[in-house]
Order: C-alpha cells, then structure tokens, then sequence
C-alpha cells in the first residue's frame, strides 16, 4: 500500500518597515508557491510537501531572495508549519541573512 504525500499548512508573517517595492516582492514570493492572504499585509499561506527542516529551508530562502529584490529598513519573520510556531527570525543587513532571534536572558 502506498503512503500518500501529506501536506503541512505553511504560514509566514513578515514584518517589514520601509518597503519600496512591495508587488516585486510579492510577485518573486508567489512564484514560489505562497499565496497572500487576503486584507492581511505581509501574511502568505503555502502547502508543503517536505520535511519541516526543508520547509523552514525554503521558507528562509524565498523570502531572503524576495527582500533582496527590494530596498527596506529591516524586516523581522515568524511562520508556523502545521500550526506549530518557529522562533522568530531578522534579516541581518550585514550578513543579508535571516538570523535567529536569541533571547535576552537577562528579563
């Protein structure tokens, strides 16, 4: 008997401040399979067929590359795969990499 592909619900939220070219931005993010939820800014849903490690991949990838099309002040990501929240991310504009938000121990 074969096992049927199951597919993970996707959903990235971007903040990001001082965008120029939102619809080249979003263009880039739809060719790559998210859709943008409706009267939501910055929020797009997508279906995956990965593993979550190669989505969360992919997710970081394609929405780097989208920024990188555009000029914006700095942008901050969050996303949940199958309704499990990640750690949230920044895009560093030094390295023009997502990093990981490490948590201030000191609070």
């Amino acid at each position: 008997m074969e096992k049927q592909n199951e597919q993970m619900e996707v959903l990235v939220l971007l903040d990001v401040e001082g965008i120029e070219d939102k619809e080249r931005f979003e263009k880039h993010v739809k060719k790559e399979g998210f859709k943008v939820v409706e009267e939501e800014p910055f929020v797009y849903t997508a279906l995956s067929s990965t593993t979550m490690f190669s989505t969360k991949a992919y997710i970081l990838e394609v929405f780097k590359k989208g920024l990188q099309k555009t000029v914006f002040k700095n942008a901050n990501l969050v996303f949940l795969l199958n309704e499990t929240p990640y750690p949230p991310y920044y895009y560093d504009n030094t390295t023009k990499e997502f990093e990981l938000v490490e948590e201030n121990k000191e609070d």
